[in-house]
């Protein structure tokens, strides 16, 4: 059996080769690097889906819920040591092997990959200053439950120590009551590129929560090599 259209489109948009993110706090996110295959072979017919996962009590995930809405029971059992918390909800990105022909209800995961989950902060929390260095923006979006507002970014990077690190945040400067009655926060990307060298691009991702934005609307500001980036999109809240 054959990927429909829309699955190849997917597949296409959500397959990484690079780089996941690693939390160090909860407010500022930093990167490192982590490579999968393309292409023909042992992972052609991996798919890769942002989910919801839970530790159990030894911080080891049994299952996934992708944003979708599917459930998949993991065959073997995950850990990692970005799974730091028992009994705890994570968001991650995961790849697994798209069987079509099989009727096996368990999921053959190849991997498990942490997105972090930006909290918004006002101009002042950043006691250094607001960093704004240029990255490359490829899109946001809405979750497809409507619980996450996403983020694709591509940054420059290249080897280096593992005290030079990417970090990522997100800052608030207004929050805006227009005259419909609906209220629009205006965003701005915290990028500090600490020190990476910019030899080659890699794709990222990162997630707000809907539920800590308390608008109709948002008004991302990035700034890209190409220039500053203003994207607005609305937001449906499930409260």
């Amino acid at each position: 059996m054959q990927l429909t259209e829309k699955m190849k489109e997917r597949r296409k948009r959500m397959m990484l080769c690079a780089l996941y993110l690693v939390i160090s706090t909860f407010t500022i996110v930093s990167c490192t690097q982590d490579y999968y295959e393309k292409g023909e072979g042992k992972y052609s017919l991996m798919r890769a889906d942002f989910c919801i996962v839970r530790t159990d009590a030894s911080k080891t995930v049994h299952y996934a819920v992708t944003d979708e809405g599917d459930s998949l029971v993991l065959k073997e059992p995950y850990t990692a040591k970005w799974l730091t918390t028992p009994d705890s909800t994570y968001r991650a990105l995961i790849y697994y092997n798209l069987n079509m022909e099989s009727n096996d209800s368990e999921t053959e995961l190849i991997n498990l990959a942490r997105i972090p989950s930006a909290t918004i902060h006002k101009p002042d929390f950043f006691k250094k200053g607001i960093k704004t260095d240029p990255l490359g923006f490829e899109s946001i979006w809405t979750s497809t439950n409507r619980r996450y507002l996403n983020l694709g970014l591509i940054l420059m990077t290249g080897e280096t120590s593992e005290k030079a690190n990417h970090s990522l945040g997100i800052v608030c400067d207004t929050i805006m009551h227009n005259p419909d009655n609906t209220t629009t926060y205006y965003l701005r990307l915290y990028h500090d590129q600490g020190g990476v060298p910019e030899y080659y691009s890699q794709r990222t991702f990162f997630s707000i929560p809907i539920q800590a934005v308390h608008a109709d609307s948002v008004c991302m500001t990035l700034n890209t090599y190409s220039g500053i980036v203003e994207k607005r999109i609305a937001i449906t809240q499930n409260r």
